[in-house]
C-alpha cells in the first residue's frame, strides 16, 4: 500500500506539471495522496516527507509571502547575472515579430495557428504577370552570354525590366508600382532563377532590402511622393550601401561617419551631413542611380537640438549619384553568375538633412529601420531564388539521369545515382514548402525575424547541396562549361547566396537560436525588460508572475518530454489529417524536449552561451528542423494530401527528425556539464535515440517519382521555365525527356526482340537499323526513333569550341633564363608582400 500510494503521488505530481495547474492547486491534490498515506499507513519518513512537500507548495502559493522572502531575492540575483545587451542587440531582438517560432519554444505547438491559415494563391493581375512579362523576360535572357561574355545585362532586357515594372512589385499602385503580394514576389524571383543571377539579383535586390522598403515604412511624405514613382517605373535605380572594408558581418560596427554642420548647397547655406565613407560588395552600385547609405552620424556641437547627445549612431539616408563627393569604383567580379556589384566611396560628400531616411528625427535609427526591413526582407529574396535553382537541378537530373544510360541502363536506375536523386528532391519539397508558407505569413501582417533566419540559412544550404548532388549525377556533362551546361553556374553561383545578407555561419551560430531564445520564448523577453527596471512592489510582483510562470513552464516541459517520449508522442487526438499523425506527434514531442534545453542551457551557462558559439548553432538546428518539418506537414495539408505525395512527405520528415536527434545529441555529447547531459538524456530519449534517416527503399521510390513522367512532377514544376529554346537547355532536357515516355512502347518492343534473340545488341542510330532491317520497328516508328537519338545526343555531347574563342588575351612573351643558373632570392620587404 506504501509503494502504491508513493507511486499515486509521482502520477499526481507529474500530471499537475504537465498540466502547469499552479501552486495551490497541486498543494492540494498533492496533500490528498499524502493524506491517504498517512490514514493507511502511519507515521514514517517517507510520510512526512510526502507531507512536507503540499506544505512547502501551499506556502508558495501564498503571493504576499513568496514575493516578499523569494521572489524579490531571486529577481535581485537576477538582475545581477543578467548579461549586459547593447542597443544594437536590443534592436535586433525587438525586430520584427512571432510566428511559428514561437509555438515550437512553447513546447506544446498550438497547430490550429499553422493550419487555419487559408491556402496561399495569386490575384489574377499577379498569374498574368507571370504568364506575360516574367515569361517573356525568361525567354530573352541567354544566361551564357550574359555570364561569359558579357558580364553585363544586355540594354534590350534591362529596358524591357524597367518599362514592365519589375523593380517596383513591392510598391504601391498609388505610387505607380505593383503592389504584389509577397508570395507573388517568391514566384517570380523563383521563375526568374531561370535567367541566370546577373537579372535575378538585379530585379530582387530592390524589392528586398534596400530604399524602396525603407522609404514606404520610414520615408517622409515627400521622399515617398518624389522617390516611389521614380523606383516603380525604373527611373531611378536604386543600391543600399551598408558592408565596408573594415564593417562585414559586423555591421553595427561601420566606420563611415557624417558629422552634422553648416555647408553649401543649391547656393544656400544649410544645416546637413559631411560624410565619408568606403563601402565594397554593393550590388548594382555599378548602375544605380540613388544611393541608400548608413553611416554612423555625430552631432559635436549639437547642432540638432540636443547639445548632451553627440553619437547619434547608425543613420541611413538616400543620396543621389551625382552628388558632389561621391565616386563608384571599378566592377568587383563574383563568382558564377555575373551579376552587377561594385565599392563606393565619399570624400567630403555634403548632404542636407532631409537626405536622411525619415527626415531629421530619424536620426540614429539607421539599426532599427534595417533589421526591421530585413526580417521582411530576408525572407524573400534569397530563399526564393534557392527554391527556383533547386527546382531547375531537380528537373534537369532527373531528366538526364533517365536518359543516360550506362552498362545498358539508365543511371536513374543505380542506387548511387538514387541516392543523391532523393536528397534534391527531398530538399527541393522541403524547399517549396518552408518558402511558400513563411512567405506566405507575411500577407497577414507577420514579420518573422527568427523564420526569415532560418529560411535564409538553410534553403540556401540546401540549394548548395543540390548543386553539388547535380554535379556528381551529370558528371562530365556538367564538368565541361559551354552554353549546354545548366549545372555550373548554379553550382559556382550558390555561395554568393550563401554569404549575402548574412553569411550563414553568423546565422546559423549567433542569430537563430540567440535571437529566438529571447524574441520567440514566452518568459525570457518579459524577465529581460523587467530586469532593466529598478525593484520594488510593483516590479516584483511583476516578476513573481513571469517567473513562476517560467518555472512552471520549464517543469511541464520536462513531463512532456518525458512523457511524450516513453509514449511515442502521447495517446492524444491527431492535430490533422489522420495519416499524418505520427509526425504531429514526433513535433510535439520534440518541441517540447527543444523548450526545455533551450531553457536549462539559458539557466546554466547564463551570459556564456553568447560564446557557446558550437552550442548555440546546435539548438538553431533543432529549432530549424522542427520549423521546416511543420511547414512540410502544413503544405501537405493545404495540397489536399494527395497519396502520390506521401513518400516525399515521408522522406522530408524523417530527414529532418533525424537531424533534429542528431543535433541533440551533439548537444548533449558536447554539454560543458555532464551531469545535466546525463539527466537530459534521460529525459529526453527514454528508449533510446530511435529516429532513423530516409531508408535505401524510400530514396529509391522518390527518385523514382521524378524520373517518370509522373501528374507529381509535373506538379512540382508548375512554374519552372522549362521551354524547349536554344537559351534553355533545361527545356531541351526536359522535353526529350517527355518524349522518351511516349516512345517506350518502340523501346520495349526492340528489347524484347533482342531477348528473343531476334536483333543482336547494338547502339543508338546502330540498334535502330538492325531493328528495322529485321522488321521489328516500322520506317515511319525508325524515324521517330532517330529524331529521338538526335535530340538525345545533343544533350550528351558537351560544348566544345575554337582555341581563339577561348584565348582572350594574347600571350605574354615568356622570360629567358638560363636553366644552369639559379636566380638570386630576393629577400626585399617588398618582394617577400608582392
Amino acid at each position: 500500500m506504501s509503494l502504491l500510494l508513493f507511486i499515486v503521488l509521482l502520477v499526481v505530481a507529474f500530471s499537475c506539471a504537465y498540466h502547469q495547474s499552479g501552486l495551490f492547486k497541486t498543494g492540494l491534490y498533492v496533500g490528498a495522496v499524502a493524506i491517504a498515506k498517512l490514514i493507511f499507513t502511519g507515521w514514517g519518513l517517507l510520510t512526512f516527507i510526502m507531507l512536507l512537500v503540499p506544505v512547502v507548495l501551499l506556502v508558495l502559493a501564498q503571493e504576499g509571502l513568496r514575493q516578499s522572502y523569494l521572489t524579490r531575492p531571486i529577481f535581485k540575483w537576477f538582475k545581477a547575472i543578467l548579461p549586459d545587451i547593447s542597443q544594437t542587440e536590443q534592436e535586433a531582438i525587438d525586430a520584427g515579430t512571432v510566428w511559428w517560432d514561437g509555438e515550437l519554444f512553447s513546447g506544446k505547438p498550438n497547430w490550429d495557428k499553422l493550419l487555419s491559415v487559408p491556402k496561399p494563391s495569386l490575384t489574377d493581375d499577379e498569374q498574368a504577370f507571370l504568364d506575360g512579362p516574367v515569361n517573356t523576360l525568361c525567354h530573352m535572357a541567354d544566361t551564357w552570354d550574359i555570364n561569359h561574355n558579357l558580364s553585363i545585362i544586355p540594354k534590350d532586357i534591362l529596358k524591357f525590366v524597367l518599362s514592365e515594372g519589375f523593380l517596383g512589385m513591392i510598391i504601391p499602385k498609388s505610387y505607380g508600382g505593383k503592389e504584389f503580394s509577397p508570395v507573388a514576389q517568391a514566384e517570380v524571383l523563383s521563375r526568374i532563377s531561370a535567367c541566370g543571377g546577373c537579372i535575378g539579383i538585379f530585379i530582387g535586390v530592390p524589392n528586398s532590402l534596400g530604399p524602396g522598403e525603407l522609404l514606404m515604412k520610414y520615408g517622409t511624405e515627400a521622399q515617398k511622393d518624389h522617390y516611389l514613382p521614380r523606383l516603380a517605373k525604373g527611373t531611378d535605380i536604386p543600391c543600399f550601401a551598408l558592408t565596408g572594408p573594415l564593417a562585414g558581418s559586423d555591421a553595427t560596427s561601420i566606420p563611415d561617419r557624417g558629422v552634422v554642420c553648416k555647408g553649401e548647397f543649391d547656393g544656400e547655406e544649410v544645416l546637413g551631413i559631411r560624410l565619408n565613407f568606403e563601402k565594397r560588395y554593393i550590388t548594382l552600385a555599378p548602375i544605380a542611380t540613388i544611393i541608400g547609405l548608413a553611416f554612423q552620424l555625430d552631432d559635436p556641437d549639437g547642432l540638432l537640438g540636443d547639445e548632451e547627445k553627440t553619437e547619434y549612431g547608425i543613420t541611413c539616408a538616400l543620396i543621389p549619384r551625382k552628388t558632389k563627393g561621391i565616386s563608384i569604383g571599378r566592377r568587383h567580379k563574383p563568382i558564377g553568375d555575373a551579376f552587377i556589384n561594385g565599392p563606393i566611396f565619399g570624400k567630403d560628400v555634403f548632404i542636407p538633412l532631409d537626405y536622411i531616411i525619415g527626415g531629421a528625427e530619424m536620426a540614429g535609427k539607421g539599426w532599427t529601420m534595417l533589421v526591421n526591413c530585413l526580417s521582411v526582407g530576408r525572407c524573400i529574396t534569397l530563399p526564393s531564388i534557392s527554391n527556383g535553382m533547386s527546382k531547375r537541378m531537380l528537373m534537369g537530373t532527373s531528366g538526364y539521369s533517365a536518359l543516360r544510360q550506362q552498362f545498358g541502363l539508365p543511371i536513374s536506375l543505380f542506387e548511387g545515382v538514387q541516392k543523391p536523386l532523393a536528397r534534391i528532391a527531398g530538399f527541393s519539397y522541403i524547399q517549396h514548402a518552408s518558402c511558400l508558407h513563411t512567405i506566405h505569413s507575411l500577407s497577414f501582417g507577420e514579420k518573422p525575424s527568427v523564420a526569415s533566419a532560418i529560411l535564409k540559412c538553410h534553403m540556401t544550404e540546401m540549394g548548395r547541396q543540390c548543386t553539388i548532388d547535380a554535379m556528381d549525377i551529370h558528371g562530365g556533362k556538367a564538368v565541361m562549361t559551354g552554353p549546354k551546361n545548366y549545372v555550373a553556374d548554379a553550382y559556382s553561383s550558390i555561395p554568393i547566396l550563401i554569404t549575402v545578407e548574412g553569411a550563414n555561419i553568423m546565422t546559423r551560430n549567433l542569430m537563430i537560436f540567440g535571437q529566438g531564445a529571447t524574441r520567440s520564448h514566452p518568459y525570457v523577453l518579459k524577465e529581460m525588460a523587467l530586469a532593466s527596471q529598478e525593484v520594488n512592489d510593483q516590479t516584483t510582483a511583476e516578476f513573481d508572475d513571469v517567473f513562476w510562470g517560467h518555472i512552471g513552464f520549464s517543469l511541464s516541459n520536462a513531463v512532456r518530454a518525458f512523457y511524450l517520449g516513453l509514449t511515442g508522442g502521447g495517446f492524444a487526438e491527431p492535430d490533422g489529417n489522420p495519416k499524418l499523425e505520427h509526425f504531429y506527434k514526433d513535433i510535439n514531442r520534440l518541441s517540447a524536449a527543444f523548450a526545455l534545453v533551450a531553457d536549462v542551457t539559458m539557466l546554466t551557462l547564463q551570459s556564456k552561451l553568447k560564446f557557446k558559439e558550437m552550442l548555440s548553432a546546435r539548438l538553431g538546428d533543432l529549432l530549424s528542423n522542427l520549423y521546416m518539418a511543420s511547414l512540410v506537414l502544413r503544405h501537405y495539408e493545404s495540397e489536399g494530401c494527395p497519396d502520390d505525395e506521401m513518400p516525399l512527405v515521408q522522406w522530408s520528415m524523417q530527414y529532418l527528425m533525424s537531424e533534429y536527434q542528431k543535433a541533440m545529441l551533439e548537444i548533449l555529447q558536447n554539454y560543458p556539464n555532464r551531469f545535466i547531459a546525463m539527466k537530459l538524456r534521460c529525459l529526453i530519449f527514454p528508449l533510446g535515440a530511435r529516429f532513423t534517416p530516409p531508408s535505401d527503399e524510400l530514396s529509391t521510390q522518390v527518385s523514382m517519382l521524378f524520373t517518370k513522367d509522373t501528374a507529381l512532377r509535373e506538379r512540382h514544376f508548375d512554374g519552372v521555365f522549362a521551354e524547349d529554346i536554344k537559351t534553355n537547355p533545361l527545356g531541351h532536357v526536359n522535353t526529350v525527356f517527355k518524349k522518351q515516355t511516349e516512345l517506350k512502347p518502340l523501346f520495349d518492343k526492340i528489347r524484347a526482340a533482342i531477348k528473343r534473340g531476334e536483333v543482336s545488341k547494338a547502339l543508338g542510330l546502330h540498334q535502330i537499323e538492325l531493328a528495322l532491317e529485321a522488321g521489328v520497328i516500322t520506317s515511319a516508328e525508325a524515324k521517330k526513333l532517330k529524331t529521338f537519338d538526335k535530340a538525345l545526343m545533343d544533350i550528351i555531347h558537351v560544348d566544345h569550341f575554337a582555341e581563339k574563342d577561348l584565348i582572350r588575351k594574347k600571350e605574354t612573351v615568356a622570360r629567358k633564363s638560363s636553366p644552369a643558373k639559379k636566380p638570386a632570392e630576393d629577400k626585399s620587404e617588398k618582394s617577400s608582400l608582392h
